[in-house]
């Protein structure tokens, strides 16, 4: 797949209050939390990226890419009405999807397109940005959380790297927000991030309450589980641009899991992410104004072991 520049909108993070610690403080790199008992640890909700998931090994070399070599029809990630008025019908939608592939796509969501584009044209603006301007954002050396803007390169177990410029704050709660992290360029960074944080709350409250009753639980069981009000949001958007070393294998995202509870991806019209199902790499149908969610490793630890499926993702520039 050819190499191209694109935005990507990865990432808001809900986290319970009080829990910032990365993983390592390896410089570039944006760790999200620790895999933990639920009681110690927050909830994650990315609306995209979520960082460090699980080690990945793959045994017997690379997975197929569905579409080349691969045996049998080419199955496609679920996509589900989260418009649906019928509660039962949507909880069995979701339910299904969570269970049988740990990912789906969701269309009329309520988030308005003109907003979403906003927020990407925020994003790219920013990156379009001369480079000092765009460090005085980053993360100071020493600092304990996990926010500002960076560049990460990363290696997988087969040497595989990615490359992803990326910028990382909290949206909610406003007593957690720290404006130092958010650009004053353009003019109406916060007005837009602010917009969107009320409308993708009540995306996330949505699938939660699906997912709980989807198990068999009140509907407000798996939020509560999860730090119920406490929960933070935070956004992270990427950047993937041309590496400058075009002889290196490079990936926006190398294959991982998401350590969050639910990552919930607003994708653009450029390919790239996919998902390892029955040891096939699936490739991700853009469908326009779509969300992708991701279900993380958070809901793993809560339900161990549980019905929803856990599932490797990668982005391929």
């Amino acid at each position: 797949m050819a190499t191209r520049e694109f935005i990507g909108l990865e990432g808001e993070q809900l986290k319970m209050a009080g829990s910032d610690r990365p993983i390592s403080e390896t410089p570039a790199d944006v760790d999200i939390g620790e895999a933990r008992p639920i009681s110690e640890t927050p909830a994650v909700v990315d609306i995209g990226e979520a960082g460090k998931g699980k080690p990945i090994g793959q045994e017997g070399g690379r997975p197929k890419i569905a579409g080349s070599d691969a045996d049998g029809p080419i199955p496609e990630i679920p996509m589900v009405d989260l418009g649906e008025a019928d509660q039962e019908k949507l909880t069995k939608a979701i339910h299904l999807a969570s269970r049988e592939w740990g990912i789906f796509q969701v269309v009329n969501h309520g988030i308005p397109v003109d907003l979403i584009r906003r927020l990407q044209q925020a994003g790219r603006e920013f990156f379009e940005l001369p480079r000092e301007e765009k460090e005085a954002y980053a993360k100071p050396p020493n600092y304990p959380g996990v926010e500002g803007y960076g560049t990460q390169v990363r290696s997988d177990l087969q040497g595989k790297k990615s490359w992803v410029d990326h910028l990382f704050h909290k949206i909610w709660p406003p007593t957690s927000v720290n404006y130092r992290f958010w650009p004053k360029n353009p003019a109406y960074y916060r007005e837009v991030n602010e917009e969107y944080a009320g409308y993708i709350r009540q995306v996330a409250d949505k699938l939660f309450r699906s997912l709980s009753l989807g198990l068999g639980v009140e509907e407000n069981a798996l939020k509560e589980a999860l730090g119920g009000e406490e929960l933070q949001y935070n956004l992270k958007i990427n950047y993937y641009p041309q590496c400058p070393q075009p002889d290196l294998m490079t990936f926006g995202v190398v294959a991982h899991t998401d350590l969050s509870s639910l990552t919930i991806l607003v994708p653009n019209e450029v390919p790239g992410l996919q998902v390892l199902k029955d040891g096939r790499w699936i490739d991700a149908e853009h469908i326009p104004n779509a969300l992708i969610i991701h279900i993380g490793d958070q809901i793993e630890v809560i339900l161990a072991p549980g019905p929803y499926s856990i599932f490797l993702i990668q982005i391929e520039l």
